[in-house]
């Protein structure tokens, strides 16, 4: 794999505030949300309050209908809350009409789901450079933020790749290049080793820690107990509450359990 310190530093300067650098990158107070279904109503979170920090890197666990999903929509600002705070960077998001959250969500939160959301037809690094059609970049520096990104994954040799051409793993690093590309605050990562094989969910958690270690800050639901020890801390929702938020006490490195495995044959 490319360096990715040298990859992240060929990416366009990071936007910096002042103001949000003495807060927390996320800060959820008191959060409710309710689901109205006819003449019931379901009480998903029931005031939830955390803080994430820049170069946290939190797994989110909880069994289904636990309330995890709830809250990665609300962090991910696809949803709101019916009460309580959200502020990300410092900013009240809650206030916010639609088109200034599609706008947040677009470059200052970056996306990456289970199943990988590539356009079949279209090349890797397309396929990248996709969220920067919504911005005023040339169509120059599209390219080359777009080759930086992958770069930093490490697929600079598989930019002209369609995605049937690439392995499950390729793909997912895909995913991630195109949620770089925007340099945003958070990384949102929902599941994303669940349609990979053990060395390939590895090798994918590898490159998550090298850009935590590079200071994104990375928010990761996963259902895994072993996935989430590559994490930093760990929060457990259940029945709509936070019931446990602690750092990882004995954390997996990617890259040490890659260099035990076999190298896999061709």
């Amino acid at each position: 794999m490319a360096d990715i310190q040298t990859a992240l530093d060929n990416q366009p300067a990071a936007r910096t505030d002042e103001g949000a650098a003495r807060q927390p990158v996320i800060l959820i107070n008191e959060i409710h949300k309710y689901y109205e279904m006819g003449e019931t109503r379901l009480h998903a979170l029931r005031g939830i309050s955390l803080e994430i920090r820049s170069g946290d890197f939190l797994a989110v666990m909880g069994a289904s209908g636990s309330g995890k999903s709830t809250l990665m929509n609300i962090i991910g600002c696809l949803d709101r809350q019916s009460s309580g705070e959200y502020f990300l960077e410092g900013r009240d998001v809650s206030r916010l009409d639609r088109r200034v959250l599609a706008t947040i969500r677009n470059q200052r939160l970056g996306f990456v789901f289970q199943g990988f959301n590539l356009i079949p037809r279209t090349t890797a690094l397309d396929n990248v450079a996709l969220p920067l059609l919504y911005t005023h970049a040339t169509k120059e520096e599209r390219t080359q933020r777009a080759t930086n990104s992958l770069a930093v994954v490490g697929l600079s040799d598989r930019s002209a790749s369609l995605p049937s051409q690439l392995s499950g793993g390729q793909q997912q690093r895909v995913a991630i290049a195109r949620a770089l590309v925007n340099q945003p605050s958070v990384l949102i990562a929902d599941e994303p080793t669940g349609n990979l094989d053990s060395r390939t969910s590895i090798e994918i958690m590898s490159v998550l820690q090298e850009l935590n270690d590079n200071g994104l800050t990375i928010v990761m639901v996963t259902h895994e107990p072993d996935i989430a020890r590559f994490a930093k801390r760990i929060i457990e929702i259940r029945d709509g509450r936070l019931r446990r938020d602690e750092p990882v006490a004995e954390r997996f490195c990617a890259r040490e359990i890659l260099k035990t495995l076999p190298i896999p044959e061709d």
